[in-house]
This record gives C-alpha cells, sequence and structure tokens, in this order.
C-alpha cells in the first residue's frame, strides 16, 4: 500500500484554502493522484478542514466517482450498454477477466496493474464494444485484441 504524502495533501489544502465547502474538490485531487481515497488522507483532511470523519466519508460514498478501494495502475472500463452488449462486450470482459487474473468479485490484480469496472455506457456507441483503460478508448474490441492490449500494458508498466 501505498504512503500518503501528507505534504502532499497540505498543498491541496492549501489550494482551496482548508475551506470544508470544497471538500469535494479537495477529494477529487487526491483520488487523482492516488487513483482512490486513502482512509489515512481522509481522515487527515477531516481534521484540517474541521469536518467529521462521518461527514468526510459521508461524501466520499456517496458519490460514485469516488472510491476507498485502492485500483490498479489501468483502470480498465468495459461498456455493458446496449451497442456494446449486442456486439459481445461479454466476450471482451471474460477475455480481459482470464488475461489479467480478475473476475467480478476481484476486480484488481495482485500485481496491482489493473483494475476491471462494468460501466452502463461510455458514450462510444458507434465504435462498440469499446473498453477504456484510464482515459483511452478502445474501439471495436474483440477478446483477441483485449488481450494483446492487456500484454501491451504489462510490457510498458
Amino acid at each position: 500500500m501505498e504512503t500518503v504524502d501528507l505534504g502532499f495533501i497540505d498543498s491541496i489544502l492549501e489550494k482551496y484554502g482548508s475551506d470544508k465547502a470544497k471538500i469535494i474538490a479537495i477529494m477529487q485531487d487526491v483520488q487523482e493522484k492516488y487513483r482512490y481515497l486513502p482512509q489515512e488522507a481522509l481522515e487527515y483532511i477531516a481534521k484540517k478542514v474541521g469536518m467529521s470523519e462521518s461527514k468526510v466519508y459521508g461524501v466520499a460514498t456517496f458519490y460514485g466517482n469516488f472510491s476507498l478501494d485502492a485500483k490498479g495502475k489501468y483502470v480498465m472500463k468495459v461498456c455493458r450498454g446496449t451497442a456494446c452488449h449486442v456486439r459481445k462486450s461479454s466476450n471482451v470482459l471474460q477475455a480481459l477477466y482470464d488475461a489479467t487474473g480478475t473476475n467480478e468479485n476481484k476486480p484488481s490484480s495482485d500485481d496491482g496493474l489493473f483494475t476491471m469496472e462494468i460501466v452502463s455506457c461510455l458514450g462510444a456507441c458507434g465504435l462498440s464494444p469499446v473498453v477504456m483503460v484510464n482515459d483511452t478508448v478502445h474501439a471495436a474490441m474483440t477478446p483477441e485484441k483485449a488481450r494483446a492490449l492487456v500484454e501491451q500494458l504489462r510490457e510498458e508498466a
């Protein structure tokens, strides 16, 4: 597990004036660095902005874009919207599960490289089926392309 850099957290708090009204922006900046919200960071933020830990956790758990669980270096979002579904995104998803050692109940790989997320729509229906890796969309995916993508990402890691 990654150690939380309190100096980095302090710089974010300074940026927002330690204003509890800006708690969402503060948490977004923390999550951008760590890819999730570490418990230590949330406790520190709560203390510094003068909020209870339970209120900070309440914000973190209310909004679906926040995660309390560590994620891999590569977050792979597999679209299961209608267009992707009819073009066999389930086969792509299974190939990604197999290639990364993940599954529906274990979304992150043991090596810390991959986290699988199933999403309802990525807004790229004309390119279906699609997989988004971090901020990059991979179009017209097949199980073969999915396996090759995982191998490429492993080599780049």
